[in-house]
């Protein structure tokens, strides 16, 4: 009996035995096929050598990356059905035009066909278009004629401001860092009137409107008002000055600089006492301009504001403020009470005096670097310029965003547009004078070449569009200014 119940004994615990193993056979395969869809708290007693912090954290971005792949699936299927059913419209068009009946099949096989015909067709259009664009862009460029006339030699640094004399006999005004100013016969290049009445840089020359009158900003913090008398010698064969090298003169110090072939300054008359002395800033005054009837100027300063003087007074009419940087120019409507001041600040700002009683003020931020000029052209438009490598064109009616943006390769210095033609002449930094028309569409860049061009950066533009020969003048820091011959019959018939 005992030998029996031994052996029941054994053969049961050998079934338990078996039973318990078949379960953790059956456990161990459910947990690694059901492991993925097992709550988090439950992997939480997983053997893992990670900490339970990076082990969480893992867990929340599988999660994250789930939830956005489910997103992007469901995404998905709904596009499908989109095109689904487009392909069955365009299926349907088919079959109507083709008057047959379609399988499901037969209906995708056409739709496929037809999109694939309708995207080769819009490559088509776009190509032919784009090349119509390039050609065009080509064939006005080609068209552009820009010929160098003549060099104006005679500055012993280098040169800021460029402008042309709006009343008879016309002539030609540069500005310096040498402390002078000179005026020039356009004809031939020689220096007819120097200005030396300031003790620092001078930095912008304007004209006034209707008498022999300069107005001159320097960096000695003041303004000058001063006459001038000139008498045009008669045109004579003068040396091409365009022949010259100029890296020697360019190069060389004050001290023992040679005259150059048309350098006519140093026998010229000098005014040295101004008729008005404009004094009421704390900075170097940087540009100034004449209001419309020339009474009135407004000066922009790197003390951060522009000031409206009254120039048989020399009183201070107002004192322009708001700008956050150092002004870097200023210009005024030619026919209306408005100035526009630029800055640093990236901004530039309009300022309407029209009513005597309200002052406004409009701030513009379109750039993202030093905004160098802001002026007015025909109409109501504005272009500005600056560091950030673009030149915008405004609508003063709608200031929100600009009409036209030109993107170039380098920064742009002081702008200046030909009202007649509505050419803008983008001076450079890398020694480039390119222009453009209002839409943005580059016309043309002025030649440049080791024997003629600016071999340094072009600081101004000038338009002198009522001038036979020369109709456009630039200076830069190579101390000298050139009269360009610009003929741009192209834009002129679409004109």
């Amino acid at each position: 009996m005992p030998t029996e119940s031994a052996s029941c004994s054994t053969s049961r615990q050998a079934k338990q035995k078996r039973k318990s193993h078949s379960l953790s056979i059956r456990r161990t395969n459910s947990s690694e096929q059901e492991r993925t869809g097992l709550p988090r708290d439950m992997l939480e007693g997983q053997d893992s050598k990670l900490p339970s912090s990076v082990r969480s954290t893992l867990l929340e971005l599988f999660g994250q990356i789930e939830r956005e792949f489910e997103n992007l699936y469901i995404e998905n299927l709904e596009l499908r059905r989109e095109i689904d059913t487009l392909n069955e419209r365009l299926a349907a068009d088919g079959q109507a035009i083709d008057g047959a009946e379609l399988s499901k099949g037969q209906l995708k096989t056409k739709a496929s066909h037809s999109t694939s015909q309708l995207s080769q067709k819009l490559k088509t259009t776009y190509k032919a278009s784009t090349s119509k664009i390039v050609s065009s862009f080509k064939t006005t460029t080609s068209r552009a004629v820009c010929q160098l006339v003549k060099e104006y030699i005679g500055h012993r640094d280098g040169i800021w401001d460029v402008s042309v004399a709006r009343t008879q006999p016309v002539v030609l005004g540069t500005a310096s860092a040498d402390h002078t100013a000179l005026l020039w016969s356009i004809e031939t290049g020689r220096c007819l009137v120097k200005y030396a009445g300031h003790a620092g840089s001078v930095n912008s020359i304007k004209f006034h409107p209707s008498e022999q009158l300069a107005l001159t900003a320097s960096g000695d913090q003041t303004a000058h008002v001063w006459r001038y008398v000139v008498q045009l010698p008669t045109p004579q064969p003068v040396a091409d000055t365009s022949q010259i090298s100029g890296e020697d003169e360019v190069e060389c110090s004050d001290k023992d600089e040679p005259d150059l072939d048309g350098d006519t300054s140093s026998d010229c008359p000098t005014v040295r006492v101004p008729l008005t002395s404009l004094k009421s800033h704390q900075g170097v005054v940087i540009a100034a301009d004449w209001l419309v009837g020339g009474k009135q100027t407004v000066t922009a300063s790197w003390d951060r504001t522009a000031n409206l003087y009254d120039v048989e007074t020399s009183e201070l009419v107002h004192s322009l403020t708001g700008h956050d940087q150092e002004l870097t120019h200023c210009c005024t409507h030619p026919t209306q009470r408005l100035v526009v001041t630029s800055s640093r600040d990236t901004t530039f700002r309009l300022w309407d005096f029209r009513d005597p009683s309200i002052h406004s003020v409009n701030v513009f931020q379109g750039h993202t670097d030093t905004v160098t000029s802001a002026v007015f052209t025909v109409g109501d438009n504005v272009v500005s310029g600056s560091d950030d490598r673009t030149v915008k064109v405004w609508d003063l009616k709608n200031m929100r965003s600009p009409i036209a943006t030109i993107r170039t390769d380098s920064a742009i210095n002081r702008i200046n547009v030909c009202v007649g033609q509505k050419i803008i002449a983008l001076p450079h930094d890398n020694r480039q004078v390119r222009l453009f028309d209002m839409s943005g569409v580059r016309l043309a860049r002025l030649p440049r070449s080791s024997r003629q061009g600016h071999r340094r950066m072009v600081c101004c533009s000038a338009w002198s569009e009522d001038h036979p020969v020369c109709n456009l003048f630039t200076c830069g820091f190579d101390r000298q200014a050139i009269g360009w011959n610009i003929n741009i019959p192209a834009l002129l018939q679409e004109k």
